[in-house]
């Protein structure tokens, strides 16, 4: 037998020892590597060991020698985390079934598993001990380690069952105790918890987390000051997590006992869960600044309340609401009631917020929905309500002061009561207004008329009867006009009202165009005898009475009042001259007539009177037997006016004084360029028939049969039944026979399309068709008529045939048309016409450049209405707009503002509001857009646009509630616009996405 080391001894498992003291003399060099191994292993030299084992287990043929080499291989294997450390513990099991080892084996494997915390793996293995098997304190071991692995993994009820039993140990007892009070905390039952933790709160390595769960568990049974005393002397020794949980149940104890100053540092200290918090936690934290009545940081935590659906949300929205309210934030405070009263968690707070928002609508306007709508709405819904009384009275009102006339007359429409007809008359005649501002008189003309028939207020009867008249003398209806201008004046209460100022002017005006020119030179003498501070008005007036005068025969009073226009240096001031100078004339005064007339073409030699004065100063000059000034004076209209519909007139004028001074060559000579210049005209056909007389004195008749052939537009032969039937066809025209005309003068073109007659018969037909309602059928007639050379007729057939095409929506036929109508009219309102047209019509064919050219070609005269000039500046801005050219669109819409009136006004106030956002003056754009909201809320579309930008504002501000609640209201509120509505979710979905990295309630 060999003897045995002690030291060696003592260091070795029982099973070692066995195996040595059985060894025989034979083995000893076999086990000498064994014991080495023995030796590593126990220095915790796994690697040296494992590998002298694996030696030992080679050279060995022991049975019992392999299968302690094998438990120690896999032992090792183990230790040095190996991947096959567990096939080698298996590969022991299933080798060695019924070796002494496998039990300790499985513990092994088991502890050092739970010593890494590889817990699911530990937990396999400690499933497969045999218990029983195990030493006393093995067994506390085994059930602490193995009551842990299920509580790390998880399985609290697993944890319990083993933890219990080693709760008593002097060894693990402790432990088991502080994590069997933390299974109790976490499922609520804090009696037990508390049983627990103070077993071990003694302990140092638990004391700080056992204070924790203490002031945790008793926030949560409610006992606020035992969890701020145990909490707060904490703080200072908690590690940065734990002091934002603790500063939070600190914070939320103070606040549950309405100590709301104090909570406020604590709620500030929390840090929330992965660095959010929740839409709770902003809440305390705003409503206990609001307790303290710091309304600006409590609207800064309950604005970061966005998309909230619960009653927190609901409450934090109403005192966000009156937070708003408090600081004089009313746009802000009108949200944020609404979003409020759309909650039913808290009925009352529901119908608080209710009451708040509808007074709020009637006081600052509301951009969703019309005032009248909301006070309907919360008096249906709360019909009971102490403030009915109130309400009602606001509700009356609102359907003025709302200035959303249109959804108003709808409510009104289904609500007649007594206590709303006043009401119903104000809107009406509103509504009226808003509709003659757009143009659209036949509905507006129908709407003053309800307002009229009301009768509620005097004064409104009587401003509405004003208006009826306007829009009747609008749509061409003089008489119907008259009739209710005169029923204003007659009113006694018209007097107080902005329109009896110029009602003289007005009456004056439909008496002109009813041709009762001694009734209109009376109405405007009155005016101009009354008339104060409006020199434009003046000026008209003075051009209007002097041509009710001209027209009436008074030269004398005419050249007065036309003088007066004149020295006022206004509008017109050129027309005044030349008629001055006509009239001159009339009184036979021809010397000073000349004299007038010289000095208006020097003056005025671009004026659209200026050959007017030439044919008349020619005339003049033939009159007074001065021919040869007559002839150069012919020659200048001729050569300098070369558009002219008096040039025709001048040639046979040139060629009359020939022919009177009988030097018949040069009479013929005109003759003919009257022919060749202008055939088919009656200057033409005079012409000829002059020429004739000359031909046949001469004894030259061959010669001017020859000529005459030549001619396409004459045949001598058919004169006389030419005319006869023309004349017959003109007699149903002039009568206003429109259909009978329109047969006969078809049957005229048919039977003679080159007639004498034949240009003033295609313009008779073209007007006949568009008097009857056939424009599309007047076309190629009025076409006839622009084809040939420039006469009376030109300027009318351009203009008519231009405003069909506009009809029709068809301008590549418009624009040749209207171009020609600008460079070739003669009256300045056709000039107008043609100019605002174009600019129209090329923005519609985005042809932006030359829309802006004919723009300020409109902007630049001085006769243009206001109506026109914004629809000027308009396309000027939206050229620019579609162009990129921001710093022009900026320009047009500012002075667009000053003019404007209806949707133009919005359009200009939503780009005012547009360009204030972007240039970050956030506030100032607000205000824009609740003007916006209150004084255009009919105009839906930009009051939505206004309303994402209002959002971006507020975004801008830091105020996301405002800027998510407006975005959402939008997407719900206006789905006709879709590309607002898609605008507003792009913003939003931004919006969300960026909160979200701090507020964990937010659902993208």
């Amino acid at each position: 037998m060999r003897i045995i080391n002690r030291a060696l001894l003592l260091s070795l498992p029982f099973w070692a020892m066995g195996l040595s003291a059985q060894q025989s003399t034979i083995y000893t060099h076999q086990l000498k590597d064994f014991d080495k191994a023995v030796m590593l292993y126990n220095d915790k030299q796994y690697q040296a060991a494992q590998i002298l084992f694996e030696k030992s287990k080679e050279e060995n043929t022991e049975m019992e020698v392999q299968a302690d080499c094998a438990y120690y291989i896999a032992s090792c294997a183990v230790k040095l985390n190996q991947k096959n450390a567990d096939a080698l513990m298996e590969d022991f099991v299933e080798d060695y079934p019924t070796n002494t080892k496998q039990n300790q084996a499985y513990v092994e494997v088991a502890g050092y598993h739970f010593s890494q915390g590889h817990y699911k793996q530990a937990l396999e293995w400690y499933d497969k001990v045999n218990e029983g098997s195990l030493g006393n304190t093995d067994r506390d071991k085994y059930n602490f380690q193995k009551g842990y692995s299920y509580f790390s993994d998880g399985d609290k009820k697993n944890a319990d069952k083993y933890l219990e039993k080693v709760k008593n140990s002097e060894k693990y007892g402790t432990q088991a105790k502080y994590y069997l009070g933390f299974m109790a905390y976490e499922g609520d039952d804090y009696k037990k918890a508390s049983q627990y933790f103070e077993q071990v709160e003694d302990q140092q390595q638990y004391s700080e987390k056992l204070s924790y769960f203490q002031a945790d568990m008793a926030f949560k049974e409610g006992d606020f000051n035992k969890a701020i005393k145990v909490g707060e002397p904490q703080l200072a020794k908690s590690s940065p997590q734990e002091k934002s949980e603790l500063s939070k149940i600190i914070g939320e104890s103070y606040f549950n006992l309405g100590q709301y100053d104090k909570a406020i540092p604590y709620l500030k200290e929390y840090r929330g869960k992965k660095g959010r918090w929740t839409n709770t936690d902003f809440y305390q934290l705003g409503y206990a600044y609001y307790k303290q009545g710091d309304y600006e940081n409590a609207i800064a935590e309950f604005n970061k309340i966005i998309s909230g659906k619960d009653a927190v949300a609901q409450n934090a929205y109403y005192h966000l609401g009156d937070s708003y309210l408090k600081t004089g934030k009313k746009q802000q405070a009108l949200n944020a009631f609404k979003n409020a009263s759309e909650m039913d968690f808290e009925p009352k707070i529901q119908e608080d917020a209710w009451l708040n928002y509808a007074k709020l609508s009637y006081e600052i306007g509301n951009p969703y929905q019309s005032v009248p709508e909301v006070l309907n709405s919360f008096m249906q819904k709360y019909p009971a309500t102490p403030f009915k009384q109130e309400i009602q009275t606001l509700l009356i009102n609102s359907y003025i002061t709302s200035k959303n006339y249109k959804e108003a007359l709808v409510l009104l429409e289904n609500n007649k009561s007594p206590e709303n007809r006043l009401a119903y008359q104000k809107v009406t005649f509103y509504r009226g207004m808003e509709l003659y501002t757009d143009g659209n008189y036949q509905e507006a003309l129908g709407l003053f008329k309800k307002s009229i028939a009301e009768q509620r207020d005097a004064r409104f009867t009587a401003r509405a009867t004003f208006w009826k008249a306007e829009t009747e003398y609008v749509l061409g209806q003089y008489n119907d006009a008259l009739l209710s201008f005169k029923q204003f004046a007659g009113f006694s209460e018209a007097k107080s009202t902005p329109e009896y100022k110029n009602i003289n002017y007005n009456i004056g005006y439909t008496y002109f165009k009813l041709k009762e020119y001694e009734q209109a030179a009376k109405f405007f003498q009155e005016y101009v005898d009354n008339a104060k501070n409006d020199n434009v008005r003046l000026n008209d007036a003075l051009l209007r009475l002097g041509d009710s005068y001209f027209v009436s025969a008074k030269y004398w009073p005419a050249m007065e009042a036309y003088n007066k226009a004149i020295s006022m240096n206004g509008i017109d001031a050129d027309y005044a001259l030349f008629q001055k100078g006509i009239s001159y004339g009339f009184v036979d005064r021809n010397e000073r007539k000349i004299e007038d007339l010289t000095k208006f073409v020097q003056s005025y030699p671009k004026s659209k009177y200026a050959d007017d004065a030439l044919y008349e100063l020619g005339n003049t000059y033939v009159t007074v037997n001065q021919t040869d000034k007559a002839l150069q004076t012919y020659d200048k209209l001729i050569n300098g006016y070369k558009e002219s519909s008096y040039v025709s007139r001048a040639l046979m004028r040139q060629a009359l004084i020939y022919y009177n001074a009988e030097n018949d060559n040069k009479a013929l000579e005109k003759f003919k360029k009257v022919v060749a210049d202008f055939p088919n005209t009656p200057e033409a056909m005079e012409a000829v028939s002059t020429a004739r007389l000359i031909y046949v004195d001469s004894g030259r008749t061959d010669e001017y049969a020859s000529w005459v052939k030549t001619l396409g537009f004459v045949d001598v032969s058919d004169t006389d039944l030419d005319n006869t039937a023309f004349e017959a066809a003109e007699k149903q025209y002039l009568q206003n026979n429109t259909k009978q005309a329109i047969s006969s003068l078809n049957s005229y073109v048919a039977k003679f399309p080159n007639g004498i007659s034949s240009l003033k018969a295609h313009f008779y037909l073209a007007q006949a068709y568009f008097t009857d309602g056939l424009e599309n059928n007047a076309v190629p007639h009025y076409e006839f008529v622009i084809s040939k050379p420039r006469s009376e007729y030109t300027e009318q057939a351009l203009a008519r045939l231009s405003q069909i095409h506009l009809k029709n929506n068809d301008q590549a036929k418009a624009i040749p048309v209207l171009k020609r109508l600008e460079t070739e009219a003669e009256y300045p309102q056709n000039v107008t016409f043609a100019q605002s047209n174009l600019m129209k019509s090329y923005y519609e064919q985005k042809d932006y450049a030359n829309a802006v050219v004919y723009a300020e070609k409109v902007l630049a005269n001085t006769k243009t209405e206001d109506r026109v000039k914004s629809d000027a500046q308009i396309i000027i801005a939206r050229s620019a707009i579609k162009t990129n050219d921001e710093t022009k669109a900026r320009a047009a819409y500012a002075k667009l503002l000053t003019m404007a009136k209806g949707e133009l006004a919005a359009e200009a106030l939503y780009y005012d509001a547009y360009f204030k956002n972007k240039d970050g003056k956030y506030e100032a754009s607000n205000d824009v857009v609740q003007k916006l909201s209150k004084d255009y809320s009919g105009y839906k579309y930009f009051g939505a646009k206004g309303l994402v930008v209002m959002a971006k504002n507020f975004y801008g501000l830091k105020d996301s509630f405002q800027a998510t609640y407006i975005l959402e209201s939008v997407i719900k509120n206006f789905t006709d616009y879709p590309d607002v509505v898609e605008e507003a979710q792009n913003a939003l979905n931004t919006i969300k996405a960026e909160e979200a990295k701090r507020n964990s309630s937010i659902q993208n």
